[in-house]
C-alpha cells in the first residue's frame, strides 16, 4: 500500500471518529425508525384542538387515562384546553378500565357523549369497544386519541439528554485519564475511586452534615472533601511512578484493590443512602434549558480541559512528555511534577464522578464504577489517543465517550442483549487500536517486522 497524503491523515486523525459518530447515530435513527403515540401536554393541546374543529364550545368530552406520569400531564392539559373554550368535560379517569365504566354510567345519566379522549393505552380498553349497546344513552360517541407519527425513538430529545446524562461520569473521569495517557502513563484505579468518592460522600452527608436534613453548605463540603480524598489517592499513586519508578500499571492496578477494599470496608459492603432529596440536584435536575446539570458540568470541565491541553505551558509539557521523555527532559521539562500532576487530576476527576454518580443514584454504594476504568480507558484510545503517549485530545476523548454510549443506548433500544453488547464494544475498542496503529504508520499496512 502506498502512503496517504500528509494532509488526508490530518483529516482522518482530526475527524474521522466524528464521522464514525454520525454514521452511527444515523444507523440507529434508521433502526428505531417507528410509530409514535404522544401522550404529554402537547399532545393533549393537539386532541383539544382537533375536538374543539369539530363540535367546537358544545363539546362533551369524557378524558380517560392510566395511571402513568405522562399521561397525567396528558389529561390535565387537555382538561384545562376544553374548558377555557367553554366545551364541557363530564369526567376524568386516571386509573383502569373498571374505573372509565364507572364514569361511563355516571356519564349515561346526564346526557349523551361527544368523544371520549385517551391515550394509545387507554382507548385500547375492552371497556370501549361496544359502547352503543353497553350505553346506549351515551349517543354515539367517538373514541379519540392524539394523531401518531413517525420517528427514530433514538432521536427522542428524553433519548439524546439521557445519552448525556449517562455517559456524563465517564466522560469526566475520562479527561483527567486523557493527561495521564498523553504523558505516557495508564490509570486502572479511576473505576474504584469513583466508588470510594461517592461511598465518602454519603458517609460525610449522614454522619457529619446532618442526613437527610442536611443543608446545602454542608452537602458541597462533604462532597468536596470525597473529592479531595480521591485526589489524594491519586497524588499517591503519581508518588509511586515518579519517585520509586514503580510501572503505573502495577501501581494503580494495586491502588485500585485499595480503594475499592477501604469502600466496602467503610459501609460493611452496604450501600449509604440517608441523604437528603435535594442531594440529587447535581445529577438529575435541569436547571438550564432542560439539559441536565451533571451534562452541563462535563461540559464546563471539557472547555477548561481544552484551554489546559491547547492554550497552556502544561499542555505543551504534557504532549512533550509523552512524545519523549528523555528529550523533554533535556529541553527543561519538569518531568516528574507533569507526570505526577497528571495522577493527581486523574484521581481528583475519578472523585469528581463518584460525586456525580452518587447524586445521580441518590446513594453511596462501593460497588458503584465497576468496570468504569475499562469504559474510561476505551473513550480515550476511541477519541484518538495513543497508548503510547504523545497524542490525544480532549474534543476526541468527549467523541470517543459519546461513540460507547451511542452504541450502549442504541443496542438498548433494538433489545440486543447485554453480552451481545460487550462482543461489540469489545470489536470496537479492537478497532480503535488498530486504526491507531494504521495512522502511527501512515495507513501502511505492515505485515511482517521488516518492509
Amino acid at each position: 500500500m502506498t502512503r496517504s497524503s500528509p494532509a488526508v491523515s490530518r483529516f482522518l486523525a482530526a475527524y474521522g471518529m466524528v464521522f464514525v459518530l454520525a454514521l452511527l447515530c444515523a444507523f440507529f435513527s434508521f433502526a428505531t425508525y417507528t410509530e409514535q403515540h404522544p401522550t404529554g401536554a402537547d399532545a393533549a393541546r393537539q386532541l383539544a384542538s382537533s375536538i374543539l374543529s369539530q363540535f367546537g364550545k358544545s363539546a362533551r368530552v369524557l378524558i380517560a387515562v392510566p395511571n402513568q406520569p405522562d399521561a397525567d400531564a396528558f389529561a390535565d392539559t387537555l382538561q384545562a384546553a376544553l374548558t377555557n373554550a367553554s366545551a364541557t368535560v363530564v369526567g376524568i379517569v386516571k386509573g383502569e378500565p373498571k374505573d372509565a365504566r364507572a364514569a361511563l354510567q355516571a356519564a349515561a345519566s346526564t346526557g349523551k357523549l361527544d368523544f371520549i379522549a385517551g391515550t394509545q393505552a387507554s382507548a385500547g380498553w375492552l371497556v370501549f369497544a361496544d359502547l352503543a349497546t353497553d350505553f346506549p344513552a351515551l349517543g354515539s360517541p367517538r373514541l379519540v386519541q392524539p394523531q401518531t407519527y413517525r420517528w427514530p425513538n433514538f432521536l427522542k430529545r428524553d433519548n439524546l439528554l439521557n445519552i448525556a446524562n449517562q455517559i456524563a461520569v465517564i466522560a469526566i473521569v475520562a479527561i483527567g485519564m486523557t493527561m495521564v495517557i498523553v504523558a505516557g502513563g495508564i490509570d486502572l484505579s479511576v473505576g474504584s475511586l469513583i466508588a470510594l468518592a461517592a461511598v465518602l460522600a454519603a458517609l460525610f452527608i449522614r454522619d457529619f452534615a446532618g442526613a437527610q436534613q442536611a443543608t446545602a453548605l454542608g452537602m458541597t463540603f462533604a462532597c468536596a472533601t470525597a473529592i479531595l480524598v480521591a485526589g489524594a489517592a491519586g497524588a499517591a499513586s503519581g508518588a509511586m511512578v515518579t519517585v520509586f519508578h514503580l510501572p503505573p500499571f502495577i501501581v494503580t492496578l494495586a491502588m485500585m484493590l485499595v480503594a475499592s477494599g477501604a469502600a466496602y470496608l467503610l459501609t460493611h459492603g452496604q450501600s449509604v443512602y440517608q441523604v437528603p432529596d435535594s442531594f440529587v440536584w447535581l445529577g438529575r435536575s435541569a436547571d438550564f434549558l432542560g439539559v441536565p446539570n451533571a451534562v452541563l458540568l462535563m461540559a464546563l470541565l471539557y472547555v477548561a480541559a481544552h484551554l489546559v491541553m491547547s492554550r497552556t505551558v502544561l499542555g505543551r509539557w504534557l504532549y512533550a512528555v509523552g512524545g519523549n521523555r528523555q528529550a523533554a527532559r533535556y529541553s527543561g521539562v519538569p518531568v516528574r511534577r507533569v507526570l505526577f500532576l497528571t495522577y493527581v487530576i486523574s484521581g481528583l476527576l475519578a472523585g469528581v464522578g463518584g460525586v456525580v454518580l452518587a447524586s445521580q443514584l441518590k446513594s453511596g454504594s462501593p460497588t458503584f464504577g465497576a468496570m468504569y476504568e475499562l469504559y474510561v480507558i476505551a473513550a480515550v484510545v476511541v477519541g484518538g489517543a495513543s497508548l503510547n503517549g504523545g497524542t490525544g485530545r480532549m474534543f476526541g476523548t468527549l467523541i470517543g465517550a459519546l461513540i460507547i454510549a451511542v452504541i450502549q443506548n442504541g443496542m438498548n433500544l433494538m433489545n440486543v442483549e447485554s453480552y451481545t453488547q460487550k462482543v461489540v464494544l469489545g470489536l470496537v475498542i479492537l478497532g480503535a487500536v488498530l486504526l491507531d496503529l494504521l495512522r502511527e504508520r501512515g495507513w501502511k499496512l505492515q505485515l511482517s517486522a521488516t518492509e
